[in-house]
């Protein structure tokens, strides 16, 4: 293959790409080898590609890609999600434009447009992960709402309603009044907000000339109020017993209750209790027996039942509300006030409390195994910090509530009869049957059942995706199941452990009585170089594809990788992207380099090519056991950060130097074979973090046959290393940067050889790697150094460089006095430390051993200044 001069990815990327897919390389079928399954966290089929997809699937791509490479069998599953409230919002708002309101349309119509929207968006986010390289088996590319998971989503409803475990009933739950559905807990964001506390005045029944005060930041609501609860312990209110109050505005007598439940040292002391609109207002009044009245449309406007401002927005109301209890003297006073209020994590609207008929499942049961398997790290959390975050959650989990007042999803298959009551079944026709058994009334029809209008959340549908990816609902014990089933690894934020982790946990012992997957990484939160949230609103998102156009697939991935530990926030900046290009060219530039050099079969392999080879070995043995270590722990971004510098560190500025041939001159075919081979395995260990570039060069690496690939062979293995030799080597950069530093202070030529005294121990045995880095003409042991000599220590022997006619004595010795008195100064100081009896003996040993170092350090060093200013003397 011609290799380009420089290297452009918009050249490399796509042909690749195609290559490994015309040639099968992400397929995966059951086999013999050992599976190694990620299942995709569904994005959105309303998503497009972002910064935050970018990262969790470059996570996801570089452990399938390095699997593949130990000779696993490789199944990256990929798959949207139907989203409900997010779809259903976008095409309302694209009927709206039409000029259809959704409310004009029949149910079937309105799913024929939903269809149709899916169909023109719902890939697009997929395709764009193919730019980024991502090496999923498309042929498995699944939807939640396709015929096999919706399937599996019915049956599963039906088991666990026939369990007992579901159940319908009227409940508090969170409303949003833009979506028009029930939430669930976990979809409300709660934000801390500047508020209004409203002070009110209750007037006493029969005595209007007295009234107690009530705090609420919801005045509006008080159109609901059916009681005031007041402590019995609070001698404040003793008087109130058996009385009733007056609700301000409404006019409307409500009886004062008395329960502990009041805190008398919060506002007042006097609760207003609203048991249509706040949870623990509601559960006052089943206590109490009270009424409840719902003074809010589901849009979030005043109910007839409200009595005033019907009609009008809640928050119009708020503030209209406090103009008239202020015209009609019941308002006391108005301060300001901080507290968290909820909102939806969907819409962005303040969620209502609101009493409604919902479906609900019970948790409690599913929770216990869940959390077992995760506390005693059946199932491994990295990093484990979450484990708290998620037992707290299960430890208090509540009945979820998985019905949505929506069309897009999946229908609850709820059967209503014309008697009452309902049944519940897969189909119509089934339906029919259990409820012909239920009335014994065999002339019902289908048309005289009305199913269930609600669909269900999206998330009881993606609870169940690592099972029903391989048809494990519908399909017991078939032979994907069996085989994929457990995962390995889930890749995923921690903002939905509670959303999908935990309900995934609980399927999988629930219908496979196994964990789902056995890792869970928590990827960070992407950040601008501000430390603020990368979003659309802010302006500070990149468009992930136009990185990719602009530094390469494997600069943009390098890029993300450099500063994304498990679990923490990546502060992402665009020079990460550019020093993952950066890295490109050095790759790239080093193989050009490689394959320009003749070869010749005819000279000897020189003593310090032999060297090089020997240490680079074990430097790449001893790197291959970290990286093999730094990947069984998920840091990934530090296996990255191995491979990086045993490249740019070892291999292209140490190895490389050492044995490429002088200017025109021919490389011995032994060093040049070797020199292919670190090559080959240096792009294998790249691989799964730069698919593009390494595939690239490796086919022209060497011959391949027409369907070979990177991406199937086998990643290089640990064969052993002698660290000894690694630590002699370091040993050798010290000696060859002390030389390379007294040519640059003395302004001495690379060119120009020089010769080296050595006084103390040194291994001469790397001698000639040393001679040809730092361009020497001998190295030669002393018991006297030349007077002329600049010279410095690696460990305590010293090193000296004649200088000759390259020295400037008297500006020599004026630098070496100005040392000596910085370093006895500093040797004075160290002293002191150590002859302070209280230091020594409360100071940590590492410390005072650190001390003693650096006074030894010292006095070596003065030493060697002062034989240095001896001899220039002379």
């Amino acid at each position: 293959m011609e290799i380009a001069s420089k290297y452009n990815p918009q050249d490399v990327e796509g042909k690749w790409y195609a290559y490994w897919l015309e040639n099968g390389y992400f397929k995966s079928k059951p086999d013999g080898r050992e599976p190694y399954t990620i299942v995709i966290p569904p994005p959105n089929v309303t998503g497009v590609l972002h910064m935050g997809h970018m990262l969790n699937n470059t996570i996801q791509d570089i452990l399938v890609r390095r699997a593949r490479m130990k000779g696993k069998n490789a199944c990256w599953v990929p798959g949207t999600d139907h989203a409900s409230i997010a779809t259903e919002a976008k095409v309302v708002g694209r009927l709206a434009e039409q000029g259809i309101n959704k409310k004009d349309l029949s149910r079937e119509d309105f799913l024929k447009h939903a269809w149709e929207w899916k169909e023109e968006h719902g890939g697009i986010i997929l395709q764009q992960l193919r730019k980024l390289g991502a090496s999923c088996d498309w042929d498995r590319t699944a939807f939640t709402m396709d015929e096999i998971r919706s399937e599996s989503v019915i049956k599963v409803f039906i088991d666990l309603y026939n369990k007992g475990l579901i159940y319908r009933g009227v409940r508090m739950v969170n409303w949003d009044p833009k979506a028009l559905t029930a939430l669930s807990d976990e979809e409300v964001i709660y934000k801390e907000e500047h508020s209004k506390l409203y002070y009110l005045r209750y007037k006493i029944e029969g005595d209007t000339d007295n009234y107690i005060i009530v705090a609420t930041t919801r005045p509006e609501t008080i159109l609901g109020d059916t009681a005031v609860c007041v402590n019995p312990n609070d001698p404040r209110y003793a008087f109130l017993k058996d009385k009733k109050v007056i609700v301000p505005l409404v006019n409307r007598a409500v009886p004062i209750i008395m329960d502990e439940y009041v805190d008398m040292e919060f506002g007042t002391g006097c609760l207003k209790v609203t048991p249509a609109h706040d949870v623990n207002d509601y559960m006052l009044g089943e206590k109490y027996n009270l009424p409840t009245i719902d003074v809010f449309n589901d849009n979030g406007t005043i109910s007839e039942a409200g009595q005033l401002y019907i009609g009008q927005d809640r928050f119009d109301v708020r503030k209209q509300i406090a103009l008239d209890l202020e015209a009609a003297g019941l308002m006391e006073k108005v301060e300001n006030y901080e507290n968290k209020v909820g909102y939806s994590e969907r819409t962005n609207v303040v969620i209502e409390p609101k009493l409604s008929m919902q479906w609900f499942l019970k948790m409690e049961g599913l929770a216990k195994p869940a959390l077992d398997s995760v506390m005693n790290d059946d199932i491994r959390f990295y990093p484990s910090k979450f484990k708290n975050t998620y037992r707290y959650w299960m430890e208090n989990v509540k009945d979820w509530c998985i019905s949505r007042q929506l069309w897009w999803g999946h229908r609850i298959p709820a059967y209503f009869l014309p008697e009452g009551g309902f049944v519940v079944a897969e189909t119509a026709e089934q339906a029919l049957t259990a409820a012909k058994e239920k009335t014994g009334n065999a002339s019902l029809t289908i048309a005289d059942l009305r199913q269930d209008e609600d669909c269900l959340d999206t998330w009881f549908s993606s609870w169940l995706w690592p099972i029903s990816l391989f048809d494990g609902i519908n399909n017991p014990g078939n032979e994907e199941i069996n085989y994929y089933y457990p995962t390995n690894d889930l890749v995923t934020g921690p903002d939905i452990i509670f959303f999908w982790v935990a309900r995934m946990i609980m399927a999988g012992y629930e219908y496979n009585k196994d964990k789902p997957f056995k890792n869970v990484y928590f990827t960070g939160i992407v950040r601008d170089k501000l430390g603020r949230k990368m979003s659309k609103s802010l302006g500070n998102s990149p468009d992930p594809l136009a990185l990719i156009e602009q530094y390469g697939a494997d600069g943009v991935r390098m890029g993300l990788m450099l500063t994304a530990p498990a679990g923490n926030d990546i502060p992402f900046d665009e020079s990460l992207c550019e020093q993952g290009r950066n890295f490109n060219n050095k790759i790239w530039n080093a193989f050009r380099l490689v394959k320009g050099w003749e070869v010749s079969t005819d000279i000897e392999q020189p003593e310090s090519a032999k060297i090089a080879v020997d240490w680079f070995g074990n430097v790449l043995n001893k790197t291959v056991a970290e990286v093999d270590d730094l990947f069984n722990k998920y840091r990934l971004s530090e296996a990255l950060m191995a491979v990086y510098k045993l490249f740019w560190d070892e291999f292209s500025s140490w190895y490389l130097e050492l044995v490429k041939p002088g200017y025109q001159q021919p490389i011995d075919k032994a060093t040049y074979d070797v020199t292919l081979g670190y090559f080959d395995s240096l792009l294998r260990l790249l691989h799964p973090f730069m698919p593009f570039i390494t595939e690239e060069l490796w086919q022209a690496l060497a011959e391949r046959k027409k369907d070979e690939s990177i991406m199937v062979a086998l990643m290089p293995e640990d064969a052993g290393f002698d660290e000894q030799v690694i630590t002699t080597f370091e040993r050798v950069k010290e000696i060859i940067a002390g030389v390379r530093s007294i040519r640059l202070q003395k302004n001495i030529p690379n060119k120009e050889l020089l010769s080296l005294e050595v006084a103390g121990s040194h291994n001469g045995a790397f001698d000639k790697a040393i001679t040809k880095m730092a361009n020497l003409d001998s190295i030669k042991i002393v018991t006297e150094k030349d007077a002329t000599a600049a010279s410095f220590l690696v460990g305590t022997t010293e090193y000296a460089v004649p200088l000759g006619n390259n020295i400037d004595v008297e500006a020599e010795l004026k630098k070496l006095n100005d040392e000596l008195v910085y370093l006895k100064g500093f040797l004075k100081s160290v002293k002191g430390k150590l002859s302070n009896e209280k230091f020594v003996a409360n100071a940590k040993p590492e410390i005072v051993d650190n001390e003693r170092k650096k006074q030894a350090d010292a006095e070596s060093k003065i030493k060697t200044i002062e034989e240095s200013i001896a001899a220039l003397n002379k």
